[in-house]
């Protein structure tokens, strides 16, 4: 199973305009990077809490049928962690879960031939569930000798950085404060610190495997 981000999140000028705040910054020669430590940030909430917190579009490539065991091909082998993106979100009744929640919609699932070239896949080659947690899945038999699918959904929290909980929020700005002020000293810290765990420690959904 392999993803992919096809639309990132958008980060309203709020978001910078509080981290500056924040940072007591006044110019913009900074702007470029504060952005990207709120881009890094908001990954971070993400990995923490088990949620997405921004709505995104992704697309993940799953194998058909769904729900049995395959490794990914040689290509992907250097990129993948194991065990988990090997085996993938496997269920033993065919579903395939997607990687990534709260998921809003599902967009499109495409067949994946030999080529890399893709064709729609009909709805009646599918069934597709969105739980109330917001975990997603889908189920594919196998049919007309396809070996893979691409799934396009979106999945987040909320649309605009606004909407956030206030304490997601404020966690995702004050890691980014932490490590604009932790950018040139001599060693990493962990990530996140307490202080932002504790902000978004009631928000964290753990997912068993």
């Amino acid at each position: 199973m392999t993803r992919v981000i096809v639309t990132p999140p958008v980060l309203a000028p709020a978001a910078l305009a509080e981290l500056k705040d924040w940072l007591g910054i006044t110019i913009s020669a900074d702007d470029a990077g504060l952005t990207g430590l709120l881009g890094t940030a908001l990954e971070v909430c993400a990995d923490y809490i088990g949620m997405v917190p921004l709505t995104a579009t992704y697309e993940e490539t799953v194998c058909v049928p769904t729900g049995r065991f395959a490794l990914p091909c040689p290509a992907d082998w250097q990129s993948c962690r194991y065990p988990g993106e090997w085996a993938g979100r496997i269920g033993h009744d065919g579903w395939h879960w997607l990687d990534l929640r709260p998921v809003s919609a599902l967009v499109s699932v495409e067949a994946l031939d030999s080529t890399g070239a893709r064709s729609t896949l009909s709805s009646d080659n599918y069934t597709a569930r969105i739980d109330s947690d917001g975990q997603g899945a889908i189920r594919i038999p196998g049919a007309g000798g396809l070996g893979r699918a691409v799934v396009r959904y979106c999945a987040g929290m909320a649309d605009e950085w606004s909407a956030l909980p206030e304490s997601l929020r404020h966690g995702i700005m004050r890691l980014a404060a932490h490590q604009y002020r932790q950018r040139e000293s001599a060693g990493a810290d962990a990530l996140p610190p307490a202080s932002v765990t504790a902000l978004w420690r009631p928000w964290r959904r753990m997912r068993l495997a």
